[in-house]
């Protein structure tokens, strides 16, 4: 049984002529006979009963007809579904960020993204690195943005720019107006971090733990605007990636280079390794490779 079936079938019904039904599907009635017997011959029984003055349903005509209004309905409302995913008019993809990323680049491309595309839906998860790198492995979003992972089994990771921290200031402090700061002057005041897992928290340790140092940590919390915001009260220093650095001053702190060591992390889009991704997917993909290099810190 097929589509075209299905609607010679329907324009019969609904008109009882043949003529009329030719004329409403730009056919012969040759290929429109041909076509209804196809179905009868598929059902095993006549649909239609036709004399030389009028086309009349069987009763199982009868029967098919409100299934073939259905079917037909379903499989335009189908093809108009995924005409509208295929060119962009209407859709929905998922993407995961760090919040370093979600709270300072993110929304200049999402709102790029929306003026080209407005009618496709972007759901953001704004979680920890670990758990970015985790919802793509298990296929709960099609995209990431996330430090580059040090195993990527599961996954495929597009490099989109390096990132270096940043000492994270009260703006009070006479650190603040120093060109740079070394982690030595840093650590002399009280450290303010993330928790963990924060893949932050764990460079810094890392980072100090090579330099033979540990990280002394006075204030710990979940959000970086927290964060920040301590700093700004004067609790204390942080560090911190660059691309935080509009946020924490939007906080109140000051934020300047970091060295003596500089930790430095590159930054990427996160896929599932051989996943083919959906129209919406690709198109946003397409706009956060241009929009975050070019928002890139320098």
């Amino acid at each position: 049984m097929t589509i075209k079936q299905l609607r010679a079938f329907l324009a019969v019904a609904q008109t009882l002529s043949f003529t009329q039904a030719c004329e409403r599907l730009h056919l012969s009635q040759p290929a429109l006979s041909l076509a209804i017997k196809g179905l009868e011959e598929t059902l095993g029984g006549p649909l239609l009963i036709r004399s030389t003055r009028s086309v009349r349903l069987t009763p199982e005509g009868e029967t098919l007809l409100p299934l073939a209004k259905r079917l037909l309905a379903d499989w335009d409302n189908a093809e108009e579904l995924l005409r509208q995913r295929f060119t962009l008019q209407l859709g929905r993809v998922a993407l995961a960020a760090m919040p370093s990323i979600a709270c300072n680049r993110l929304p200049r491309a999402l709102r790029r993204f929306r003026l080209r595309f407005p009618r496709v839906n972007v759901t953001v998860h704004d979680v920890i690195n670990e758990q970015v790198i985790d919802m793509v492995r298990q296929r709960q979003v099609e995209l990431g943005i996330a430090f580059e992972p040090e195993t990527r089994e599961g996954i495929d990771f597009l490099p989109l720019f390096d990132d270096t921290f940043v000492a994270v200031l009260p703006p009070d402090s006479p650190l603040a107006e120093a060109e740079s700061v070394d982690w030595k002057a840093l650590l002399a005041h009280d450290f303010i971090t993330l928790q963990r897992p924060s893949m932050v928290r764990i460079l810094l340790e890392q980072a100090l733990a090579r330099q033979q140092s540990e990280l002394p940590v006075a204030f710990e919390s979940h959000q970086l605007a927290t964060v920040g915001r301590m700093v700004a009260s004067g609790l204390g220093v942080s560090a911190v990636p660059s691309l935080c650095r509009e946020q924490m001053h939007e906080l109140g702190a000051r934020c300047v280079p970091l060295y003596e060591p500089q930790i430095r992390r590159t930054v990427g889009i996160v896929l599932g390794a051989g996943q083919e991704l959906s129209i919406a997917a690709r198109a946003l993909h397409e706009v956060l490779q241009t929009t975050l290099c070019e928002s890139s810190p320098t």
